[in-house]
């Protein structure tokens, strides 16, 4: 049971509203974006003395994803936890769980038709997940066409955003993210190494759906908009906010943008709006789709 009168916690629901707008002064990198969060949050929460509990944090979370797609709020009912003064930053990820997951390849695979499938669950930590990427990549070298499926892909690191792009893009070094702070831009490049790279003429198309998410939908959205790859399925989540952890109250822990992506050509993002696929289709359909669209590619007009 969640009832905060069963649990002792004595936060409120303006009480968390102050939290967040505290931090969202502190941390949210599009100031416009998170003043207009703030002020919903007060016309409909502002002077709520009500208890905190699931429901309640539930529905002010609700609200902030309106204008933040990413943000997260998890209600811990002891609340016994100890509020950050700083974001702690996230924890660093066991390798060895990216292992035995296999670099969340879950499918690597070559058509009869001669196209090649990746399946790729997560962008997991470029170190680990760098093996197994390169044995897919492997695997794939000399197919006609390429399906790579995101529909299931929550996201992750950006490096291994860029490591995916530098076997779809070539050699070259490839700005493909400026990730704005507050206070900062970091630019994300392509290592250029030039491994197993994919052929500018072999076509490409990428598997989006509602399971697409984060740092996937960054690889699949700069794909579509340098015309390398043909984007089909159903519109993203629309999540383009780099988050960070942090506890904002001793009953709440919370995911808070503090950074967000744009696309270093067109100087867009995705946020709120989702990656709009070339091809929309049922998520269960696009394979099919997919494998369609890229016969048409090979095939000789005129």
């Amino acid at each position: 049971m969640d009832d905060a009168a069963t649990t002792g916690t004595i936060d409120s629901v303006d009480v968390l509203v102050d939290a967040l707008d505290s931090w969202t002064a502190r941390l949210f990198p599009d100031p416009p974006r998170g003043e207009l969060m703030v002020a919903a949050l007060r016309a409909e929460f502002g002077g709520d003395g009500r208890l905190l509990s699931g429901p309640a944090v539930a529905s002010v979370e609700a609200l902030a994803r309106r204008f933040c797609r990413h943000l997260d709020l998890f209600f811990e009912p002891g609340g016994g936890l100890t509020p950050d003064v700083d974001p702690p930053g996230w924890p660093t990820v066991d390798p060895a769980e990216v292992r035995a997951a296999g670099g969340f390849v879950s499918q690597v695979r070559r058509e009869p038709t001669g196209h090649g499938t990746l399946v790729l669950d997560q962008l997991a930590g470029v170190a680990a997940a760098a093996p197994f990427l390169r044995a897919a990549f492997a695997v794939l070298d000399g197919a006609s066409g390429l399906v790579l499926d995101l529909r299931d892909n929550g996201g992750g690191d950006p490096a291994t955003v860029g490591m995916v792009l530098d076997w779809l893009l070539g050699p070259e070094h490839v700005h493909f993210a400026d990730v704005e702070y507050r206070d900062r831009v970091r630019q994300w490049w392509t290592p250029g190494s030039g491994v197993t790279t994919v052929p500018a003429d072999v076509p490409v198309t990428v598997l989006v759906g509602r399971g697409t998410f984060s740092s996937a939908e960054g690889l699949a959205y700069f794909l579509q908009s340098t015309g390398r790859a043909t984007v089909v399925g159903s519109v993203t989540r629309g999540a383009a906010d780099h988050i960070t952890p942090v506890v904002v109250l001793p009953s709440v822990r919370a995911h808070l943008a503090e950074a967000v992506y744009r696309d270093p050509r067109t100087g867009t993002n995705w946020e709120g709006t989702g990656v709009v696929p070339d091809v929309r289709c049922d998520d269960a359909e696009a394979p099919a789709v997919a494998h369609r669209v890229l016969r048409a590619a090979r095939t000789p007009t005129g």
